[in-house]
């Protein structure tokens, strides 16, 4: 397994294995995270033992495929992961390899997934989205990522390495990493042990030390799953994707709504609020002629009311034709507009995403679909 595998419990078991002090884990790990998995040069540690760690493990299983720089600064990278990534490929450097190759290899490649740094309004800082699954099984209609179904869930050093592609990458650009959201491919919450398992990497100050405070997690509404991340008492934020406030229009457009309903939902998000303390981001893509309604902004306002929630309303980003062939369209300005007046008139804290990255196939699950067809 590669370094980004372990968490300082395991290594100092492997390294107690190999005849080698406890003392050495922590700050070899620590040395590996702050230098974005790129090194573990500088640490005082036995020569053999650096060798051993780079000879039998390796410092990264993933690999950086195709990247994409807007004019906006957000970066976003295609990584292969697991083992199905053929030899020959493997010595390919960060960003050499271009689209056209990049199709003669897809078959090799379709095991990959998708991360993005974003510029924060403070030049000196950058924020940072990680997938958690290859692909998604969470159907929804209006998202690239789910068109394919999902492959599988990722282990947590292949999602820690993407917050050290991520923090490299941040680096270069004279920023830190200062916050990260499971926002990207999959569903956080079916990946849960492996989700949790790299958040506690990311965020503990023996490895990549962002803080818990700095970590969202994002979901499509499981709410065992959320009421398993409100048992931890770990103080993360949450997102989750409502999209619709009635049940028939967001099963149409969410399958899980029609095992999930909006009012569970939203019960177990006030019950995460109880125990954390955080306030819980609603996120509602609209789409025009589907869930972009007078009617429909009220009925958000009525359930959200009292409930400290914020809702961050989000411009569709078309993909083509979503898994049912329907193809959707971002509403007008002055409808969106209105729809975000509705909500505030009504006393919920509401605003529009910032659009990031829409001249590089911004939208989640955009670039790996585009590389990949």
């Amino acid at each position: 397994m590669a370094l980004s595998e372990y968490d300082v419990g395991s290594l100092e078991q492997l390294f107690a294995a190999w005849g080698y002090p406890r003392g050495n884990t922590k700050k070899l790990l620590r040395r590996y995270y702050d230098s974005g998995g790129e090194s573990i040069d500088g640490v005082q540690v036995a020569r053999e033992l650096k060798a051993r760690v780079l000879d039998e493990m390796g410092l990264r299983s993933t690999r950086i495929i195709n990247r994409q720089a807007a004019a906006d600064g957000t970066v976003k990278l295609l990584v292969g992961v697991g083992d199905d990534v053929k030899s020959q490929k493997s010595n390919v450097k960060s960003g050499e390899l271009g689209l056209s190759a990049y199709r003669l290899l897809s078959t090799a490649y379709s095991s990959s997934v998708e991360c993005v740094l974003m510029p924060s309004y403070r030049s000196d800082r950058a924020a940072g989205c990680v997938s958690s699954q290859v692909g998604c099984a969470m159907g929804c209609d209006f998202c690239a990522s789910t068109k394919a179904g999902v492959e599988r869930s990722l282990t947590a050093g292949e999602m820690v390495e993407q917050f050290l592609w991520l923090r490299g990458e941040a680096t270069r650009l004279g920023r830190r990493l200062q916050t990260i959201v499971f926002m990207g491919m999959g569903e956080p919450l079916m990946n849960y042990d492996n989700v949790m398992a790299a958040i506690r990497r990311m965020a503990g100050e023996d490895l990549g030390a962002i803080g818990w405070r700095h970590v969202t997690v994002s979901t499509v509404g499981i709410v065992p799953g959320i009421d398993r991340l409100t048992e931890e008492g770990l103080g993360m934020y949450l997102a989750v994707s409502l999209h619709a406030p009635d049940d028939d229009t967001r099963s149409a457009i969410v399958p899980t709504g029609k095992r999930y309903r909006v009012a569970d939902i939203l019960a177990a998000v006030r019950r995460y609020q109880a125990a954390t303390g955080r306030i819980v981001t609603i996120e509602y893509t609209l789409l025009e002629g589907v869930n972009d309604s007078d009617a429909q902004a009220r009925l958000l306002a009525e359930l959200l009311e009292g409930g400290r929630m914020h809702v961050n309303l989000i411009p569709y980003n078309a993909i083509g034709p979503g898994v049912s062939g329907r193809e959707y369209r971002r509403p007008s300005q002055e409808r969106m507009d209105r729809f975000l007046e509705i909500l505030r008139g009504r006393g919920i804290v509401a605003h529009f995403r910032r659009t990031r990255g829409a001249d590089i196939d911004g939208a989640c699950g955009q670039l790996r679909e585009r590389v990949l067809t």
